[in-house]
């Protein structure tokens, strides 16, 4: 089973996670930054993605309450979501970024239950705001969100911040440190990068 490094690893590998010391990548927010994610590439690789599941599973096995519901966040959340209540045999939800300007304008898709418990799935955590966006429309909608789950996180202090706020627990099966001393490790980055790289990163997560 993939552990956090491993994951790590695969994703630089597979070019879901790019790196550039130069920090030449350009966000939509203006950031110049040195990584670039997009989990949204391990659809198109079965092992990787069923690896991801189990991991998923394999957490909330370790937790004390257990899920009636696995809720995607739109859209990157929402395969990982259904690869994962399909493999706990649960029933699926995903919840839109906004109402659906048509129809019923529902913002949540398939059915929730008052009182449901509910585990939130994403592919990254940055700031943290769209998986707390999706866990504030599902409490409102009478479910109790057990926690928020992701495949990689930045490790922004922001984020542990707005999750403590909002009292919601997350976690994530691998994330920036640990890939930073994994390209260490394979050769990827010098020290003197990945040290760069934390630098960033952590003035980043203090904005």
């Amino acid at each position: 089973m993939l552990k956090s490094k491993e994951l790590a690893y695969a994703l630089y590998d597979i070019d879901a996670i790019q790196i550039r010391p130069d920090r030449s990548f350009v966000w939509t927010s203006g950031i110049q930054s040195p990584i670039y994610c997009d989990n949204r590439l391990t659809m198109s690789y079965p092992e990787i993605r069923q690896q991801i599941v189990e991991q998923f599973a394999q957490m909330i096995e370790q937790m004390d309450e257990k899920p009636d519901v696995i809720a995607g966040c739109a859209t990157a959340g929402i395969p990982h979501a259904a690869w994962l209540a399909s493999y706990l045999d649960l029933p699926m939800v995903y919840v839109r970024s906004k109402p659906k300007g048509h129809g019923k304008q529902n913002q949540i898709e398939g059915k929730i239950s008052e009182g449901d418990k509910v585990i939130v799935i994403e592919d990254l955590i940055s700031t943290g705001g769209s998986s707390l966006d999706s866990a504030v429309v599902l409490k409102e909608a009478g479910a109790k969100v057990l926690s928020v789950l992701a495949i990689f996180s930045y490790g922004l202090q922001k984020a542990d911040n707005q999750f403590n706020a909002a009292g919601i627990p997350f976690a994530t099966i691998s994330n920036f440190d640990v890939l930073a001393d994994t390209l260490v490790e394979n050769d990827k980055i010098t020290e003197a990068e990945k040290t760069d790289l934390l630098q960033w990163r952590n003035e980043l997560g203090n904005n």
